[in-house]
């Protein structure tokens, strides 16, 4: 029987992604994703605070091109790919650090495109702007009506 190395994680990018060349050319892309459990209140009323969990991210290649040119802070990002832990020695001691490489990457949301239809709600189009402008709201009404992603946002 074989194994399977699979994860998936939804998140929110803790940081514009630092891409860099190997020798041949080739892009790796590096970020860290920040995963929140939401806390709760127990019965006997003791409150369970949120604990967030930190992810570092891989890209290679034409992904990690892509997310240089896509990803930004604080971005919710759908992340599928597979664990692997390398080890290096530094000063006497063996390090280790556990990543996930991506093989897949979806923008779920985008704050900037948010708060750009929070403002057309906010301030109503005047009547000298065009039809597209008119629009915007209808645009926010789809957008919360994303189903199985709701609850995550």
């Amino acid at each position: 029987m074989s194994s399977v190395n699979k994860v998936i994680l939804i998140g929110n990018v803790g940081a514009d992604p630092e891409v860099r060349y190997l020798d041949r050319g080739v892009a790796i892309a590096n970020f860290n994703l920040a995963t929140t459990e939401r806390g709760y209140v127990m019965q006997n009323g003791t409150q369970v605070p949120d604990v967030t969990e930190w992810h570092s991210i891989v890209l290679w290649r034409n992904l990690a091109e892509w997310a240089q040119q896509n990803l930004r802070k604080s971005m919710k990002v759908y992340v599928e790919g597979k664990l692997k832990t390398r080890s290096w020695e530094k000063d006497g001691q063996i390090r280790r650090k556990t990543e996930i490489i991506a093989e897949n990457i979806q923008i779920l949301y985008r704050p900037d495109i948010y708060r750009n239809q929070q403002s057309a709600v906010n301030n109503p189009p005047s009547e000298e702007m065009n039809d597209e402008a008119v629009q915007e709201p209808e645009m926010q009404e789809q957008e919360t009506k994303r189903g199985f992603f709701n609850d995550i946002f």
